[in-house]
């Protein structure tokens, strides 16, 4: 008998063992490939903290799930690596960025930003050398990036390069020659005339540097031309000298960065990233229009926050309260019913939304003959707001108290009733308390969600209405979508200084979210 359940457990045992050998080999090869893929990307855009972090992982994984040891950490691992990766990083950057002054004009390094300065600064001469043009992607043709390929049609010579980079000499089995243009190039696709006129914009933009004082631009669909920079950067004495005009522009401070600045006072429009410190907390809090608009939007967040979390409870609860009175027939119908709107994705419904409020051919000014501006009108978009985040925001609050309200027992309504408690005095004093001793933490988290809550605002009101001098700030805009607009406002992308309100914005959460907890620990003591 033993001798046969030796027989029969030994290939079970041996056939789970392979299993699981092969799982550990598919889960080890699938992350090293991932990390051979990434690791040389990283490199070379020099993204050293993602280096770090896949390099970490990679490790951490061969580390944990090559051998039978460690069993907890594995399981403790997977959680953790997203937690990092998707939450404590994002932070971590936020709060890096928030100390600098990365936006439009200031995203590249300071040797980016001078050779951009010098190469826009190129001008066609007499004896400019004349190209022969092919463009080529290693993406698409109309995003890119681009690189240009130039053939100089007295020596069949051919050059290469990206934007900003200096041209090198291509190798003859590297590219094919026809008629004077370059027609494939390993590694390559080439874009077609009909594309490169689609894209011309951005590929017009393009310039290749030659030397110190020498640049090439496009000219054309099929040409390049080799042209003098009037802009030359001295490194010995960090200056930029204009030899069209004589004028020197040395680096100077003014507000929060550095520009090349010349005597007059007069600042070439590009700049680099730079570290400015607490600067940008210092213009938050010493901007008193800015701080005025802020304080609008926060106050109305509270209100847009806490109404929301009010309303959506009392409807849900309301309806779970109605639905769980065991009189009522039908209840698997009406639930259902009731829970379309959180079956319905969010954006649909606020766009839909969006239109049932137009004042002349929205649904609910036609159905009900009335003429409300509701999104013209601030007080009348607040109310909008609010109506559609409730009706959005109800089912979810209704599920969670048909699950509360079906865990109590019906002894205590039993025994309310027995002591004289009508129908009004076990909702209040008995069902109530009982019911948010779980729903309260939930409570909390639906305020935080919609203190955050960017979509309601951005898809149903833009915003808006603004008022006159009002740039930042409309009538229905919550904290995070006036950070939204600084960051990618009309006057140009300030991300360093978005990122500073949003390191305040979160603070406050954070604070608020604390002082909710602590304040339903009362419930903890209800029995």
């Amino acid at each position: 008998m033993s001798s046969a359940l030796t027989n029969v457990s030994g290939p079970t045992e041996r056939t789970s063992t392979i299993r699981s050998l092969l799982g550990r080999v598919l889960v080890l090869g699938a992350a090293l490939s991932v990390a051979i893929y990434l690791v040389p990307l990283l490199i070379q855009f020099q993204m050293w903290m993602w280096l770090a972090v896949v390099v970490l992982a990679t490790l951490a994984i061969f580390a944990l799930y090559s051998t039978k040891r460690f069993v907890p950490a594995k399981y403790v691992f997977p959680g953790t690596f997203f937690l990092a990766v998707f939450l404590i990083i994002p932070i971590v950057l936020t709060v890096q960025t928030a100390f600098t002054n990365f936006g439009d004009g200031f995203r590249g390094t300071k040797e980016e930003a001078i050779t951009a300065i010098t190469n826009n600064s190129v001008q066609q001469t007499a004896d400019s050398p004349i190209y022969n043009l092919t463009v080529a992607t290693t993406g698409s043709p109309d995003e890119g990036p681009y690189s240009l390929f130039l053939v100089n049609p007295e020596t069949n010579e051919v050059l290469y390069g990206a934007d900003g980079e200096t041209v090198r000499k291509a190798k003859p089995g590297d590219v094919t020659v026809t008629d004077g243009f370059v027609t494939a190039a390993e590694g390559y696709s080439i874009l077609t005339p009909q594309e490169v006129n689609s894209n011309y914009e951005a590929i017009s933009a393009l310039t290749l540097s030659v030397s110190e004082n020498s640049a090439i631009k496009v000219q054309g669909v099929r040409n390049a031309f080799e042209g003098t920079k009037t802009m030359v950067y001295d490194e010995a004495t960090d200056t930029i000298t204009d030899t069209a005009t004589g004028n020197t522009y040395t680096v100077q401070k003014i507000g929060k960065s550095e520009y090349f600045v010349d005597a007059n006072g007069n600042r070439l429009a590009q700049s680099w990233l730079q570290n400015v410190g607490l600067a940008n907390f210092k213009e938050l809090f010493t901007n008193t229009s800015l701080l005025k608009q802020l304080g609008g939007a926060f106050t109305w967040t509270l209100v847009f926050a806490g109404g929301s979390m009010l309303l959506t409870f009392l409807v849900g609860y309301f309806l779970a309260l109605t639905l769980n009175d065991d009189r009522v027939r039908g209840k698997k119908f009406y639930r259902s019913f009731l829970l379309l709107p959180y079956a319905v994705p969010g954006f649909i419904s606020l766009l839909i939304w969006s239109n049932f409020y137009n004042r002349d051919f929205g649904l609910i000014n036609n159905a009900l003959h009335l003429s409300i501006n509701w999104l013209g009108d601030p007080t009348w978009a607040k109310v909008a707001v609010l109506l559609t985040n409730t009706w959005m925001g109800f089912p979810y609050m209704f599920i969670v108290c048909t699950g509360a309200l079906q865990s109590i027992s019906g002894d205590l309504k039993e025994a309310a009733r027995i002591d004289g408690a009508n129908g009004w005095q076990t909702t209040t004093r008995i069902t109530t308390p009982l019911l948010l001793v779980s729903v309260a933490p939930l409570l909390v988290s639906t305020f935080a969600f919609n203190f955050n809550n960017f979509n309601a605002i951005q898809l149903l009101t833009r915003g808006g209405p603004f008022g006159e001098g009002e740039y930042i700030r409309g009538g229905t805009d919550i904290l995070i979508s006036v950070v939204y607009r600084i960051a990618f406002g009309g006057s140009g992308a300030d991300y360093g200084f978005a990122s500073a309100v949003s390191v305040i914005l979160f603070v406050i959460t954070g604070a608020l979210a604390a002082i909710q907890f602590r304040a339903t620990r009362a419930l903890e003591d209800v029995n």
